[in-house]
């Protein structure tokens, strides 16, 4: 069995522009020494993360505290965004219809593709494994969606404000066998 703790990034500077190099706000870096603290108790065997900095910051103590570096996947990153991407009305259109997308975005079919892509190559390269992936609300909603279609809008609300969530998804090869929240901090998101 495979064990995958999916890390959701701390809170971010919400102000911050550019989406790739988004830091985390003052409570988000001490809210990630939670999540360095929960893995302090598990073996882990590798760090994985989105390349964005919020997602390889927030587990970057954790990594250090094993002396293991951060595996970075393209592939693993956040979806496009595009102009008005930054209203509930427009996160609604999106999860109606997964090829949807506002002017210059990325569709949610698009963003579930690439990171089910990658996730399938590091279930199928490693066995009986504990691994941590430094991931995002809307990456890893499409990857509920697709092992679990009643993840929907409703489900990505619900977690919309937990920043850092820790959830481990366990697996036999690249079969879904099961899921448990680990940790949630809850931090409005202002979109």
């Amino acid at each position: 069995m495979i064990k995958i703790y999916f890390v959701r990034h701390a809170e971010p500077v919400h102000s911050w522009k550019e989406d790739r190099t988004r830091p985390l706000s003052k409570e988000g870096e001490t809210d990630s020494k939670a999540v360095t603290g929960f893995f302090s108790k598990i073996p882990i065997n590798a760090f994985i993360s989105s390349p964005y900095k919020r997602s390889v910051d927030t587990i970057k103590e954790s990594a250090e505290q094993f002396g293991m570096p951060i595996t970075t996947d393209e592939r693993l990153r956040e979806r496009q965004q595009g102009a008005g991407y930054k209203n509930y009305d427009m996160i609604r259109k999106r999860w109606a219809d997964f090829n949807y997308c506002e002017d210059g975005g990325e569709t949610l079919n698009s963003v579930q593709k690439r990171n089910i892509e990658a996730l399938h190559e590091i279930l199928l390269r490693n066995d009986e494994m504990n691994i941590v992936i430094g991931t995002h609300g809307t990456a890893l909603s499409t990857i509920l969606n697709y092992y679990d279609s009643s993840f929907n809008i409703d489900s990505f609300f619900r977690i919309i404000d937990f920043m850092p969530y820790i959830l481990r998804i366990d697996f036999e090869g690249v079969s879904f066998i099961s899921k448990e929240e680990m940790l949630i901090i809850e931090k409005p998101y202002n979109p």
